[in-house]
């Protein structure tokens, strides 16, 4: 018995070391590809550059021209760089909302945080109602995260009620957006024209406003939450397949998932308040991930943090040359991505549960 064992467990170890080293080699691609895609957003604009003309402003400052420093630099490297943490949040975000609800449509935008997080920016734009009274020249972000963070609290506690199902936390999270979007066209229909335009251009979402202090803050978000949820990888894993199976297994399911639940309305709350609501990032993400890379958090939370980049920073790339000489509002790129997705996703989920 023995001298059969060991060869098929050498057999096993074969195998997952090669699964091991394939998800390692799509996680590099993935990073790849997002180095181009940079690249790329960098390079298009009003005024168009080649790859090398970028990459000669980037490693050689000084053999560029003034004019190409200061535009690649100055303007289009925060944008560029503006993407990658953002959308590398709001994926992450949203892969641990699957994970610790157990739905598959669960994302910071289809639960509500995103609208909620754009209401309390319209208070401060239109009413000039800061929730937070301190920092009175950050009273938009403040204000939209905030109320992002109310959101997420609330779809956690929810969640953890008796008798509360996935199917409730989808209800909850629908009527969250409902009524968060009927308050901001409230707030629209009384605002005066020049608030109103910002209401909407803030709606949209846009990375045209970013600084390099927005890029440190959501950088740093990423820094500090990313190594809680890889600390926590294995419990997440095995939250997976279910809360009893996860106990038995020594996870306290309720604490891990408050802890997450507030990791990740940080995670979903700061880049929104930044760049204005930009959906189904967070949920289209996760879900190309899991089919590249599978459950195993220590290959999936990176792969969704990739995914989320690469998503937003090719989307900022479409949004540049689809009108030239206009940049769109990504909000808009992401929305007609998403929405055919979001419906695959709703009809394999029938289909499974027949």
């Amino acid at each position: 018995m023995a001298a059969v064992a060991e060869p098929a467990a050498a057999t096993g170890r074969e195998r997952y070391r090669a699964l091991a080293l394939r998800r390692i080699f799509l996680l590099v691609l993935l990073m790849a590809a997002l180095a181009f895609t940079m690249a790329a957003d960098m390079a298009l604009g009003p005024a168009n550059y080649s790859l090398s003309q970028v990459l000669s402003a980037l490693f050689d400052p000084a053999s560029a021209g003034d004019q190409l420093r200061v535009v690649i630099w100055d303007i289009r490297m925060p944008i560029a760089l503006m993407a990658v943490p953002v959308g590398a949040s709001l994926s992450v975000a949203g892969a641990q909302m699957q994970t610790i609800l157990s739905n598959p449509l669960a994302s910071p935008f289809t639960l509500g945080i995103s609208a909620a997080a754009s209401f309390g920016a319209a208070l401060a734009l239109v009413a000039g109602v800061a929730i937070f009274p301190a920092a009175l020249q950050y009273m938009v972000p403040i204000n939209a995260f905030l109320m992002a963070m109310v959101a997420a609290l609330f779809i956690h506690f929810a969640s953890t009620m008796r008798g509360v199902t996935v199917e409730t936390i989808v209800l909850l999270g629908i009527a969250l957006v409902f009524t968060f979007n009927a308050a901001l066209s409230l707030l629209e229909y009384l605002a005066s024209e020049q608030a109103l335009a910002a209401v909407v251009f803030w709606t949209m979402g846009s990375l045209t406003k970013a600084t390099w202090d927005k890029v440190y803050v959501t950088a740093a978000i990423i820094v500090v939450t990313v190594p809680l949820f890889m600390k926590n990888a294995w419990a997440l894993t095995a939250l997976r397949l279910g809360d009893d199976k996860a106990a038995s297994m020594g996870v306290k399911v309720r604490s891990l998932r408050l802890q997450t639940m507030l990791t990740v309305s940080l995670l979903a709350a700061i880049p929104v308040s930044f760049v204005g609501t930009i959906g189904f990032v967070g949920l289209v993400g996760p879900h190309i991930a899991r089919m590249l890379v599978g459950e195993d958090q220590r290959f999936f939370l990176p792969g969704s943090l990739i995914c989320g980049a690469l998503l937003l920073s090719a989307t900022s790339v479409v949004s540049k040359i689809l009108i030239p000489g206009a940049i769109l509002p990504i909000g808009v790129i992401t929305a007609v991505v998403g929405v055919p997705f979001f419906f695959v996703l709703i009809f394999s989920n029938r289909r499974r549960a027949w």
